[in-house]
Parts: structure tokens; C-alpha cells; sequence
């Protein structure tokens, strides 16, 4: 006779919280719908008190719920921002999927892959996790669940109609993700002025010139900003005519800041400071503003303990769940011990030779801003020359292929030489030293260095430590002695061809031999 088997301890635990939060709470497993921009900065929202973009429909999850002031990005690029929401883990903890466009290893389970285990209906319409390729490691769908059908750019909604219709179960509980293309480059020229917009709406960050130019690029991005949030209109409403709204867990943030010089790509606020707004209307009190330090780990967390979903053991979430603030009646600082959010960057686009990125780790607090470039040698927006053609270069500030192509960037390059606005090229494409340190609310542009000022020192040591040993403690190869792997996951999507840097002929040993990059060499 075969011996019984007896459940574990923390199995016995898990399963009795689950039964008494069902009997205590009275309700089903709530459903999840996450709404994730493409390419949006914090502040632009109009619950933020943005006159240049009008956002209803966000303005309504963080009056029906709780909106959030400081919620961070774990990456200023797409597809490792998303993957390090998807996983719970930082982007230093889940290899390929921690840099751009390469590939996702299915040993990093996803909540949507959790939430499908446990009887969800998942899938996402638009863009997933992308870009990179989530077959190649063996993933059979895609790491934000089952693509549904539906066109882009304003009718996204029809995807998410066609889920709750014919994918979705009665009565089972589901997680969508709808993941936008808006505000993503490039913009239709002139939109924003099109649709009724003035230059004088357009609201400039210190880092990009006042000029008219300028303004009409800002005033296109806002207008794809509020289609994003037309398509989020239309969900909402897709939910309150099936009578599902209540049991919702609604999430709306971005992946990474807007589309301009200094912005995306870049770990400074614009880079990766998001706007975040969640509601549940059975379980969350309206109309909060909470000011705590959040990081998308978090989130991931808090989906899993809201749904009273076991996380995945083999490699574990590091986030810090959001439930009892957000079931709680608190606003303002509520956590007092969410002291410090982290984020880092690695490679971006094909910017420079070898395909090389340009690795940044920093760690955010409610003061200061403190950033540790690893190698400052680099350009951080790629050189301003490639390969045209074979071996012939192409012409001088035809690079910087780090800044997505776009009407500021060219009218930053025709104004180089001007005195009052020749310094807008440089604060975007020039070398920056190895530390960086901004007090973030008097400077949210992050113009004015104080890593090296006397006055600031201390503070800079501090802060140096306190990320050093965060990266020490999570397993972060760039400080571990291997940071020559990042360089060998490869990239999927098209390469560009960089001259010889003048740091690589000198330290031939700084460059790392990339066997994938060889095989794609023309």
C-alpha cells in the first residue's frame, strides 16, 4: 500500500489564507486590466495638472481609485521594462529579457502565466512584451499572454471586446493587457496643432528648447497621448456595460518616458518616472494620492497577493506588495519604509560600435537622483557618425541613433552652433562622468550635477554605497565581475555599423568578442 502524502506546512498556510480571504471578502477572484503606454512621461497626464494634455479617462482610474506621484520605471526601454513587470524581478535578474530586443527565457514564469495556472483567461491585444523574440528559448505565447486580434491606433478596444466574447469564460476570471503603441515615434507631423492645439499649451521641459519647433513635437506626442487614452475610454466602458467594473483591478502606467532627447533612454526622471493610476472599485477607496516611492516590482506583487495567486518559487519576485496601502484610507506617505526604487539601463538600439550599450544603474529617493554610468567613455546617445554604406561613413550627426529619430532631434542638430541654443544638442548627446547626483524636486530635469560639488559629497557616497550593495545583494552581474555578458545576449532587430573608437583602439581589452554580432556582419 502506498503510503498517504501529506500537504506541507506552507502549503496548508497558503490555501487556508486563500479560503479566508474568499469567506471574509465574499467575492470571486478579481479580474485585471492593465492599460501600458508606450513612450509616456509622469507628468503628462491631466490628473497631474498638465494643461497640455487632456486625459479623462486616466483622470477618472485616479479618481475612482488612487494616483500615484512617484511610481518608477525599472527601465528607460520597452522590452526590459516590460519584461521586469511581467516577472517581478529586476531587469539585472532576468538576462536577455533585461536588455532591448533579444530574447525572453520561459524559466522566468510571468504573472499572466501564474494567473493562467490558476484558472484565468489571459491575453493582450497591441504590444506585449516587444520587441524581441519570445520563441527562440522555447516560450509558446507570448510572456503577456495570447495576442488577440484588433487593429492599432485607436481601436484597440475591439481586441479586448473580442477577448470577453469569445476567449474569456463565463463567470472566469480574467488579466488583459493592453498594451498601446501611442505615444511611441513617430508622431504624425502637425497632429496636435490639427486637432485644435496652440504652441502657447505646449508645456517645455528645461532640458529641450522654448522654440516653436519644439512645441509642435511636444503638442504631436500629446495627441497620441490622448488617443491612448480614447482607446482606455473605450475598455472602461466595455467593462461597466458587462457589469464587471467593480471587480476590476485597473491599472494604467507606461513603460518608459517620452520619445525626446534626454528623455527616453535615459535614467533621468523623463526617462523613467511614469504616471500610475489603479483602481477596484469592491476593494480600493477613491480619490487617494499617495506619494510613496513605487517600483514596477511592486505592482507585480501586489497582483499576486490581491488574487491570492502563489508567486513563482524558482525565481522569486523581489517586489514589495501595494495591497494594504491601497486597500487602506491613507494618502500622502503612507509606507514610510519605501525609502529608495532602482533602475538601470543596458544596451537600447544598435548606437554604437559592436553594438555596445550603455549601462547605467541609479537609485531614486524622495531627494535626489543618483546615477553611476559604468562606461563614461561611451557616448550615451551612440557617436554622431555610422557606416553609410560599407565603409564609407555617412555624415557628421547622422548618429545618436539612442535618441529616437524625431523633429526635435533634427532641429537640436540645425541649431548646434547657435549660442543660446547650441547647449540643448550637447546636455543630450555629449560624455557624462561616471556619477551623477540631481535634487530632483528643485532640478526635475536634471540639469545641474552636484555629484561632485563639496556641499554634496556626502550625500553621493551615500547613495553610491546604498545601490552598490542593492546590486550586490540582488545578484547584478555588472558589479559581480561578469558584466561582459550583457553584451552577448543578442539583438533581433536590425544592426547598424560603427568606425573604431578611439577608447577601443586604446583598450582593445574593453572590447568583448560577440560571436552573434560576427555572424551578422555584411
Amino acid at each position: 500500500m502506498r503510503p498517504c502524502s501529506h500537504p506541507s506546512l506552507s502549503s496548508i498556510i497558503f490555501l487556508l489564507a486563500l479560503w479566508l480571504g474568499g469567506v471574509c471578502l465574499g467575492q470571486t477572484k478579481p479580474n485585471i486590466l492593465i492599460a501600458i503606454s508606450d513612450d509616456q512621461s509622469w507628468c503628462h497626464a491631466s490628473a497631474y495638472g498638465s494643461k497640455m494634455v487632456k486625459t479623462p479617462h486616466f483622470d477618472a482610474i485616479a479618481k475612482a481609485g488612487v494616483l500615484f506621484t512617484h511610481a518608477f520605471a525599472p527601465s528607460p526601454g520597452c522590452s526590459p521594462s516590460r519584461a521586469a513587470f511581467l516577472t517581478g524581478r529586476h531587469t539585472w535578474q532576468i538576462e536577455h529579457a533585461g536588455t532591448h530586443a533579444s530574447f525572453f527565457d520561459p524559466k522566468y514564469v510571468t504573472f499572466p502565466d501564474r494567473l493562467a495556472e490558476d484558472g484565468y483567461a489571459t491575453g493582450h491585444v497591441g504590444k506585449g512584451w516587444a520587441p524581441g523574440n519570445w520563441k527562440k528559448l522555447g516560450r509558446k505565447v507570448n510572456p503577456a499572454g495570447p495576442k488577440m486580434p484588433g487593429p492599432k491606433k485607436g481601436n484597440y478596444a475591439v481586441g479586448f471586446e473580442h477577448f470577453l466574447k469569445e476567449v474569456r469564460k463565463p463567470k472566469q476570471p480574467f488579466c488583459f493587457w493592453f498594451g498601446s503603441s501611442d505615444p511611441h515615434r513617430s508622431f504624425e507631423k502637425g497632429a496636435g496643432l490639427g486637432k485644435g492645439k496652440r504652441l502657447e499649451d505646449a508645456e517645455v521641459p528645461s532640458f529641450l528648447p522654448d522654440t516653436p519647433e519644439v512645441r509642435s513635437d511636444l503638442l504631436d506626442y500629446t495627441f497620441e497621448v490622448e488617443r491612448f487614452d480614447d482607446d482606455l475610454g473605450k475598455m472602461i466602458a466595455l467593462l461597466e456595460d458587462a457589469g464587471e467594473l467593480g471587480n476590476t483591478i485597473v491599472i494604467v502606467t507606461s513603460d518608459n518616458g517620452m520619445a525626446f532627447p534626454r528623455a527616453k533612454a535615459n535614467c533621468y526622471e523623463y526617462g523613467i518616472r511614469m504616471p500610475l493610476a489603479i483602481q477596484w472599485p469592491k476593494e480600493i477607496p477613491k480619490g487617494r494620492v499617495i506619494d510613496d516611492l513605487v517600483g514596477f516590482v511592486d505592482l507585480t506583487a501586489t497582483l499576486y497577493e490581491m488574487t491570492g495567486v502563489a508567486p513563482p518559487e524558482a525565481f522569486p519576485i523581489v517586489g514589495t506588495s501595494l495591497a494594504t496601502t491601497l486597500r487602506s484610507d491613507s494618502q500622502g506617505l503612507v509606507e514610510t519604509d519605501r525609502t529608495a526604487v532602482y533602475s538601470a539601463r543596458e544596451r537600447h538600439s544598435s548606437s554604437r560600435y559592436q553594438t555596445l550599450g550603455y549601462p547605467q544603474r541609479c537609485i531614486r529617493t524622495a531627494e535626489y537622483l543618483y546615477i553611476y554610468n559604468f562606461a563614461p567613455e561611451r557616448w550615451p546617445a551612440g557617436p554622431s557618425r555610422k557606416y553609410a554604406k560599407g565603409t564609407t561613413l555617412g555624415p557628421e550627426h547622422g548618429g545618436y541613433h539612442d535618441i529616437d529619430a524625431c523633429p526635435t532631434l533634427d532641429h537640436l542638430i540645425a541649431k548646434r552652433d547657435d549660442p543660446e541654443l547650441g547647449k540643448f544638442l550637447s546636455l543630450a548627446v555629449a560624455h557624462r562622468p561616471a556619477e551623477e547626483l540631481y535634487a530632483v524636486k528643485e532640478d526635475p530635469g536634471c540639469l545641474e550635477n552636484l555629484a561632485n560639488k563639496p556641499s554634496h559629497r556626502a550625500t553621493a557616497d551615500a547613495l553610491r554605497g546604498q545601490l552598490s550593495a542593492y546590486l550586490k545583494k540582488t545578484g547584478d552581474a555588472r558589479i559581480l565581475g561578469n558584466e561582459d555578458v550583457w553584451e552577448t545576449y543578442p539583438r533581433v532587430s536590425s544592426l547598424r555599423w560603427f568606425p573604431i573608437p578611439d577608447w577601443a583602439i586604446k583598450n582593445p581589452d574593453k572590447v568583448p568578442k560577440l560571436d552573434w554580432l560576427e555572424a551578422r556582419r555584411p
